[in-house]
């Protein structure tokens, strides 16, 4: 009824021990037993997202991006988190889910863990909506959450 997603430190290639992410396998049980109370979309689309992957047969993660940044003159380290790292065979995808993107800003939020990551998988960011398919200037690929349930081979786009 619950799958858990363990955290994967992308950069060190580990597993960590932080909190785990876990998903309900039917949405309809999980707004049922919560008695309809908690119905925050963008949890819901992050959750359909992950049922979908691991449909598809993709072992499904939760990454981290250890980044060094400073603040008022001082090195700090901080997590970015990755919502899914998806692999199957030597096939891997960095996906980000973003119920939507009106802004500038919100893009730049939603693609800071993903630009962190500097090896050559493709990266990807799944929205609401109908946007098309689409790449932006730091390759990463933005597709819509129709685009991506309907077409079983959409991460390959």
């Amino acid at each position: 009824m619950v799958q858990k997603a363990e955290r994967y430190d992308i950069k060190g290639r580990k597993y960590i021990s932080t909190p785990s992410k876990y998903y309900y396998t039917d949405i309809g049980l999980r707004n049922a037993l919560l008695n309809f109370r908690q119905y925050e979309e963008t949890h819901i689309m992050e959750n359909i997202i992950y049922n979908e992957l691991i449909y598809r047969g993709y072992h499904v993660d939760v990454g981290v991006v250890e980044i060094r940044a400073d603040k008022d003159g001082k090195r700090t380290k901080k997590q970015l988190e990755v919502d899914f790292v998806v692999n199957q065979g030597n096939k891997r995808y960095y996906i980000q889910s973003a119920f939507a993107l009106p802004d500038k800003e919100k893009m730049e939020q939603e693609q800071a863990s993903l630009v962190k990551i500097s090896d050559s998988f493709k990266k990807i960011i799944i929205v609401s909506g109908n946007a098309k398919i689409w790449r932006n200037e730091q390759g990463i690929t933005i597709m819509s959450l129709f685009d991506f349930l309907l077409n079983e081979d959409s991460l390959d786009y």
